[in-house]
């Protein structure tokens, strides 16, 4: 299958597009390192020529909104995402998968598909903006769309100051596998089996994040005391962390809920708190070997004093 992948040199697409050659498709880039834009309509109509499929995670991220102005935001994740539509209705692909962000959230406590998205900022308004588009033309232009709403993926550290100094970086990645973290080998995975379902689905909206133990009658108490709950589910995970050094949060406010993508997409994500407990025990890494491979990307050329990237 000839597959285009937009932001292809970003975290996940450069995953996306190790695995998709690794399994034997013909992967198309498009990714503005290397000199394409998905705001420059010429050079996308040219590039998706012959293309069954269109895996869309190229974006401004949430670490730009204080380095980039709202207007770039528009033109890239809006205005981008209506020209890659336009153009893959043109040229009659098979399907469209577009990557989102739990970002459109502002919620706390059970979060599904249910939940009204708020974003708190223009990184999030214009994911919003673009899954709708994505909505519109699946209804209008029958184009198969799915958009899948992923939770964090990313290895650098974490952009506050006070989460920084009180958290080991692998310990507080850990700790979110618990409610809001997905290995991207599993952020793959969901891309993979939303491209072969889009056909059959039409139109979805997913969120992608590691499965969680919790239940809704958990909400509660893991605000008010997240450590106690994690020991009901997990009453070896204080030793392990002990032998580190480590520790829970101790208030957990919002939790990720990816049942819907499991039991309509079919996928089966590996990575999940009790997975990365049994590795840690056994002296493994708990990141996924495609993990490891891709490493860190980073977001900005240029360095910043305080954190991986400035806060907004």
């Amino acid at each position: 299958m000839r597959v285009l992948v937009t932001g292809s040199s970003g975290h996940l697409g450069d995953a996306l597009t190790r695995t998709l050659r690794d399994l034997g498709h013909e992967v198309v880039p498009l990714d503005i390192l290397e000199g394409s834009s998905i705001t420059d309509r010429a050079c996308v109509r040219q590039k998706i020529a012959g293309v069954q499929s269109v895996l869309h995670t190229a974006t401004l991220h949430r670490p730009h909104v204080v380095t980039h102005d709202r207007q770039r935001f528009v033109d890239t994740n809006i205005t981008g995402t209506l020209i890659l539509l336009e153009e893959a209705v043109r040229a009659g692909v098979d399907s469209f998968v577009f990557t989102s962000s739990t970002g459109v959230f502002q919620a706390t406590g059970w979060v599904t598909e249910e939940v009204a998205p708020v974003p708190k900022n223009i990184y999030g308004v214009t994911k919003r903006a673009a899954e709708d588009l994505c909505e519109l033309f699946s209804r209008r232009d029958r184009l198969p769309c799915i958009v899948l709403r992923t939770s964090r993926f990313f290895p650098e550290e974490d952009d506050d100051r006070s989460t920084r100094e009180a958290y080991a970086n692998e310990n507080l990645k850990v700790n979110e596998y618990l409610y809001r973290r997905v290995d991207i080998e599993d952020a793959v995975g969901a891309h993979l089996v939303a491209m072969a379902r889009a056909r059959d689905l039409g139109f979805g909206r997913y969120i992608i994040s590691a499965t969680t133990p919790f239940s809704p009658t958990d909400i509660a108490d893991l605000h008010t005391n997240a450590p106690q709950v994690v020991r009901r589910y997990f009453p070896d995970y204080e030793a392990a962390y002990a032998r580190r050094g480590w520790k829970m949060l101790s208030s957990i406010d919002r939790v990720y809920v990816n049942a819907k993508a499991r039991a309509e997409l079919g996928w089966q994500p590996r990575y999940d708190f009790r997975l990365l407990l049994d590795r840690l025990e056994a002296g493994e890494d708990v990141t996924s070997p495609l993990a490891r491979l891709v490493g860190s990307k980073g977001y900005h050329a240029e360095v910043f004093t305080d954190g991986p990237y400035p806060v907004g």
